[in-house]
């Protein structure tokens, strides 16, 4: 049974009742193919992509084809042939939360579907700053926050997709160099589905602009936990990085490989307490509100609850 707040714009779905909402569809994916889309420190499986992520990739084909009819309805009206622009779906939370790993899973699940069978997945960590612009601004320990990113070039990529631009581009990032990859772009043509994914995607409009970047999704999820867990499950993965990528000598992070284990932990929980946890405090909370559906994540990763917002 749904809980209903009067006072919150969400109803609230048991994992339970949410699962039962996808008994009668297809999961798509094999056991292998989930394995692969897992990141590293995130739980994933069948049982999980079943009852959470079946439903979703549901109501979310729902969504679609319900704006692909409003689109030809308001052309009809309006005597226009205009073509139907990408559907874009916003993921949001904080880092070490999951969302890139929401944001993977939904890109195959969707593609499995006949109205759906292009979709494009982007982080906005492709416009940040180069470090190069950051550390020119003084902003290098901000790397993260709204000012961070070139939110005009974000904003004007996402309109370009949402204005029906047959080919679209943005910049590469690399995580190895921590930096952006000078003169690469990925490029995206004619999408149905576009995924926009990254901290800030929900935020209100930045200074000096007009319209938020959430004005031109279609739907918006958070990935939600409580801060104790993401501050676990953010060390647990910088242990794993550091065991891993970290070892790569042409790594950004290659310093933490090399040096005393304690010194390390005590490095990256100095990350969470004066980069992370502010950043998650300040501008990425107040964005749930924004959003069209919640995933409530438990300690151990899955998910617990569904906030779906009130029609």
């Amino acid at each position: 049974m749904a809980k209903v707040s009067p006072l919150s714009p969400f109803v609230e779905i048991s994992r339970s009742d949410w699962a039962a909402l996808g008994q009668n569809t297809e999961l798509p994916l094999t056991e292998a193919e989930i394995t692969q889309i897992r990141g590293l420190g995130d739980f994933l499986d069948l049982k999980e992509v079943t009852e959470v992520y079946l439903p979703l990739s549901r109501l979310l084909n729902l969504y679609v084809t319900e704006a692909q009819k409003l689109h030809d309805v308001t052309s009809n009206f309006l005597g226009e042939r205009a073509k139907r622009t990408p559907f874009i779906i916003g993921v949001a939370g904080s880092v070490a939360v999951g969302k890139s790993t929401v944001s993977r899973l939904l890109k195959e699940m969707l593609s499995r579907w006949q109205t759906t069978p292009k979709v494009a997945l982007i982080t906005t960590d492709g416009f940040l700053y180069p470090n190069a612009e950051l550390e020119k601004r003084n902003i290098m320990h901000r790397k993260g926050f709204p000012e961070s990113y070139d939110r005009l070039a974000l904003l004007k990529f996402v309109a370009d997709i949402k204005s029906g631009a047959d080919k679209v581009s943005a910049p590469v990032y690399s995580h190895l160099s921590y930096d952006i990859v000078p003169g690469e772009t990925v490029e995206i043509e004619s999408p149905d589905v576009v995924i926009i994914e990254g901290l800030n995607v929900l935020q209100s409009p930045g200074q000096d602009q007009d319209v938020a970047l959430s004005d031109y999704f279609d739907f918006k999820i958070y990935v939600d936990a409580e801060v104790e867990n993401i501050t676990e499950w953010f060390l647990n993965r910088f242990e794993k990085l550091r065991e891993g990528a970290f070892t790569n000598p042409k790594s950004y992070f290659h310093k933490y490989a090399e040096m005393p284990y304690e010194s390390a932990l005590e490095r990256a929980n100095e990350i969470w307490r004066t980069i992370n946890l502010p950043n998650l405090v300040e501008n990425i909370q107040p964005t749930k509100s924004r959003a069209t559906l919640v995933l409530k994540k438990g300690k151990q990763h899955a998910v617990e609850s569904v906030l779906l917002r009130k029609s």
